[in-house]
This record gives structure tokens, sequence and C-alpha cells, in this order.
């Protein structure tokens, strides 16, 4: 887990106010490298590690995160969203059985024919979610 005080320098460079709660949820976040975390599954962690702190300020923390850049934000299913750890630019697996997402290096893909944005417009970034299933023997 990174320290309390790394989290809250993390959290002030992002521009947002290191509350405990914040710093408290961006230790469990960042504490294990790059990962792919849902609400739920931060909250269990949360709950787990004795963190008093309810789902819905987990979903708002999360989505303040990714708005300050520490986060990206994968959607699927259009209903259920993953948070990133990883914020450079790449693609993802997505396991339909397990609901695991893995990441896929962008040297692995190459997208060609993208359409010319529109005026005043500029393409920010392409996603890439390629769905996965166990092969039938």
């Amino acid at each position: 887990m990174i320290a309390a005080g790394d989290a809250a320098r993390l959290l002030r460079d992002a521009g947002l106010r290191p509350t405990r709660q914040r710093v408290a949820l961006a230790r469990l976040l960042f504490a294990e490298g790059d990962r792919h975390v849902t609400a739920e599954r931060l909250h269990e962690e949360a709950v787990a590690s004795k963190v008093p702190v309810s789902l819905a300020t987990v979903y708002n923390t999360l989505h303040q995160f990714t708005e300050a850049g520490l986060l990206r934000a994968v959607a699927v299913e259009g209903v259920k969203t993953y948070f990133d750890t990883n914020t450079s630019n790449h693609f993802h697996f997505f396991c339909e059985q397990s609901g695991n997402l893995l990441d896929i290096h962008t040297n692995a893909i190459r997208i060609e024919g993208l359409p010319e944005a529109p005026e005043g417009k500029a393409i920010s970034r392409v996603d890439v979610l390629v769905r996965l299933v166990d092969k039938e023997d």
C-alpha cells in the first residue's frame, strides 16, 4: 500500500483536496500498480480494510479521480464501468465469463481508416474492447 503522504500528494498534484476518504481510497487503488476496478469491488476492499465509506462515496470519488486524470473509465455493457489506473493510451480484452478486464498494448492493434472528425472537432482517442469467451473443447 502506498503511504498516506504519497496518496495525499498525488491528490493535491491532481487538484483534489486530500480528504481522509479520498486518501484511503487512493491508497487502495494505487497500491498494486496498474489495475481495473469497479466501484463495487473497491467498496468491498474498503470495507475489508476497515475504511468507513459508502458505495455512493466510492462512486463519487472514482468519478472525481477520473475527471482529475488519475483514472480512466472503461464502459462495458453500457451499465458497468471499470476504472483503470493505467491512463495511458491502450486497449482492453473483456472476459465475458469472469468479468475481468485485461490490457492490450497499443502496438498489438493497428487501426486504419478512421473517419474525418466533424468540423471543429478532433479525435481524442479510440477505445477498443475485444470480448473474450472460453473456447469450447
